[in-house]
């Protein structure tokens, strides 16, 4: 197999969706609460470590998370894009960058609800809805919310609540946060799923109140998040700038018979007094500059080249700015509603150059072509050279049929970024709906050099599948369709995959040593789930 294997996963379980609801009910009668220990003094807290460590290893944390995550992917609860992926974990490991744990790993992951919130689990693992991103105005607000969610990490909020339970009640516990994240991403039409609502209803809700959400938790991550958004080269401003945003947002939602909160906002509640707070400390930051970004706010841990001063500030708000509109495109139920939403904009006057963006990307969703290709037309001249467009007009030309001229445009953006993944991929993709074995064996050589860093994508197995497939290497093919069985939540059906896989007698000495090895990593999985009377994940699922 090329790329990671996902060798770290200690067979955690995440139960189905019928215990799941078991669990919460049982969780809700443990009364798991967080004392308000920490002076709201202090601005400098350390990591917070205690003896909830040893409940559970950063690798089994890690491991945790790592299925949790398998199980929103399962439900086609996330955003599986490339462009969209690096850029969320490209503004995660700038806070990370500042973070006094250096070796410490983060996963940084996109979902498509609109609704308003992101959440934090084990492991590192991260999750922002698009509702949340579409209610920013600049990446810096953004920063604010992973940097909120990534102290909740660094402080160990989620594991001094598992401390605080019985130590028999730590199987409910651990299947609880898989129900809890999800919990926090479904609304609107989900909803009306029965099953689904048993998982993600208002019990669910109360339970990330109680164990995970106290004030004194709150404001612990709120101080921590503002430090890491200082030293990241962010304003400390805009925590305090998003929670006035939220807060005007929840007060627009209410009317009619009932009141709609956003669940960020139920789960995170922001106060006047909260905002307040969040502004003080952002005057202390800014009065304090030195120790907030530059020499004086580095950590002696990490390497120079990584280090922020005072003249390194990002400035990625065109980045921001693209990637909000293609999160709207790609968000909403159907391509036809998405393009909607920019022709409505449009009444207002002439659509900005990523408004223009948002809109090509939805009509490359619709399969409209020649339209996106006129629409990317429209955009000005500064914005024609951003390498999101650059990559979509590509996308668009080699959909459209124009393989030539696709081809030009992928192999200069390799040219000039050959370790891209979301130029790997989407290239190999245009490749392989050509469906010959040329363009299969291109995008195999496309798809083998981003392979060690791209191997935990589902996205990348499943292009890579396909482009063995149409090259002839049907095991290489088959090796990654079981990884991408795997990786979104199916273990038990990857793992039958490779033991036919296995029984082919084609098969060379390294094939079947690849095969064999991945077969013994997946086996304990398999086996613990089964053990729980189950195979893989049954609950609910949603339309693709």
């Amino acid at each position: 197999m090329l790329g990671g294997q996902s060798s770290h996963l200690q067979v955690p379980v995440l139960f189905r969706s019928r215990v799941l609801a078991t669990a919460i009910t049982l969780t809700l009668a443990t009364g798991v609460l967080l004392p308000d220990r920490l002076s709201a003094q202090d601005s400098r807290l350390p990591s917070m470590g205690s003896s909830a460590d040893a409940l559970l290893s950063p690798t089994q944390q890690a491991g945790y998370g790592a299925m949790m995550l398998m199980q929103l992917r399962h439900m086609n609860l996330t955003m599986e894009d490339p462009l969209l992926n690096e850029w969320i974990q490209s503004v995660g490991h700038k806070l990370v960058a500042a973070n006094n744990q250096p070796d410490a790993s983060f996963h940084y992951f996109l979902m498509r609800e609109r609704e308003i919130n992101a959440f934090a689990t084990l492991g590192g693992y991260i999750g922002v809805n698009s509702g949340l991103i579409l209610l920013a105005e600049k990446e810096d607000e953004l920063a604010g919310v992973l940097a909120h969610e990534t102290a909740h990490v660094t402080q160990a909020h989620v594991l001094r609540a598992v401390e605080q339970a019985k130590r028999d009640q730590l199987p409910i516990l651990l299947a609880m946060l898989g129900a809890i994240a999800v919990s926090q991403t479904v609304g609107g039409s989900s909803a009306a799923n029965g099953t689904m609502a048993a998982v993600m209803g208002a019990q669910g809700l109360m339970v990330q109140r109680q164990i995970n959400y106290t004030r004194g938790r709150e404001a612990e991550a709120d101080r921590v998040g503002i430090r890491l958004l200082t030293r990241a080269g962010y304003s400390a401003d805009a925590m305090a700038t998003f929670f006035e945003r939220m807060q005007n947002a929840m007060r627009a939602n209410r009317g009619g018979d009932r009141e709609e909160t956003p669940d960020y906002l139920l789960t995170h509640p922001v106060t006047q007094v909260r905002i307040a707070e969040a502004k003080e400390r952002a005057r202390t930051f800014h009065s304090n500059a030195g120790f907030a970004v530059g020499t004086g706010g580095n950590n002696p841990l990490l390497p120079g080249n990584m280090q922020v001063t005072s003249s390194t500030r990002f400035t990625t708000q065109s980045n921001f700015d693209f990637a909000r509109e293609r999160i709207r495109a790609l968000s909403a139920s159907t391509s036809t509603l998405a393009v909607r939403e920019y022709l409505d904009y449009g009444k207002a006057g002439d659509l900005p150059d990523s408004k223009r963006y948002g809109m090509a990307v939805a009509q490359i969703r619709g399969a409209h072509y020649a339209e996106a290709l006129s629409t990317l037309a429209k955009i000005s001249p500064a914005g024609q050279q951003h390498p999101w467009v650059e990559l979509t007009r590509a996308e668009a030309l080699g959909l459209s049929g124009n393989a030539a001229a696709a081809d030009a445009a992928f192999e200069s953006l390799l040219t000039r970024m050959p370790n891209s993944q979301p130029v790997a991929l989407t290239y190999a993709q245009v490749l392989t709906r050509r469906n010959n074995k040329t363009s299969g064996a291109r995008a195999q050589a496309v798809l083998r050099n981003i392979a060690a860093a791209a191997g935990d994508d589902p996205t990348f197995q499943t292009a890579y599948a396909r482009a063995n497939e149409i090259a002839g290497d049907t095991v290489r093919a088959g090796e990654a369709h079981a990884e991408a069985a795997y990786l979104t939540g199916n273990p038990e059906a990857a793992l039958m995959q490779l033991h036919t896989l296995k029984a082919r007698p084609d098969l060379d000495y390294y094939a079947r040593a690849r095969i064999d090895a991945r077969i013994a990593s997946m086996t304990p999985v398999v086996l613990e789930l089964r053990r729980q009377g189950f195979k893989d994940w049954d609950g609910p699922q949603r339309d693709r």
